[in-house]
């Protein structure tokens, strides 16, 4: 089934702090991933501040990118296998538990970055994801996320920032 907002929006604002894809960190990234019932999908501009080299998007953004996306995606992939929407109790949410970045090519700043990414496995606490970067129709990198559902975000240890 496909989601009409990206996944984030249904997150809970005591908990979704994460720079990447809380959209309640005021200076984060604020991702945002589309699931159409099948992958996740995410649009993402680079700032000025996120170069590595000249021209050049910085690793770690790229890292912090795929993390955010797929961690995203385990969720709407769990919410999918269950047969319910985002909006429904009880909450599901994720963590990290691997990530393996493989960095293809430099990825340009000048060009707005997609991410695709696909569960390929989910099972009742783990989601392995792949993802791929494109800027444009280049891959410029690829990896595999290992997703480990927890019961809450919330007690993890974070505080909501005012």
């Amino acid at each position: 089934m496909k989601f009409e907002k990206p996944i984030q929006a249904y997150y809970n604002p005591d908990s979704a702090i994460c720079y990447g894809c809380g959209p309640y960190n005021p200076k984060g990234l604020h991702l945002k991933t589309y699931w159409n019932g099948e992958e996740g999908i995410c649009h993402f501009m680079p700032w000025p501040e996120h170069h590595g080299f000249p021209e050049v998007v910085y690793g770690g953004l790229i890292a912090s990118l795929i993390d955010c996306h797929s961690i995203g995606t385990a969720i709407c992939a769990f919410y999918e296998k269950e047969g319910r929407l985002p909006d429904t109790e009880p909450e599901i949410t994720c963590v990290t538990g691997r990530l393996d970045v493989s960095y293809l090519k430099p990825t340009p700043m000048d060009q707005e970055l997609v991410l695709r990414a696909r569960p390929v496995e989910v099972g009742e606490r783990k989601a392995v994801i792949h993802c791929s970067m494109f800027a444009g129709e280049t891959e410029t990198a690829r990896a595999e996320v290992v997703a480990v559902r927890v019961k809450s975000r919330a007690g993890i240890g974070h505080v909501r920032p005012e």
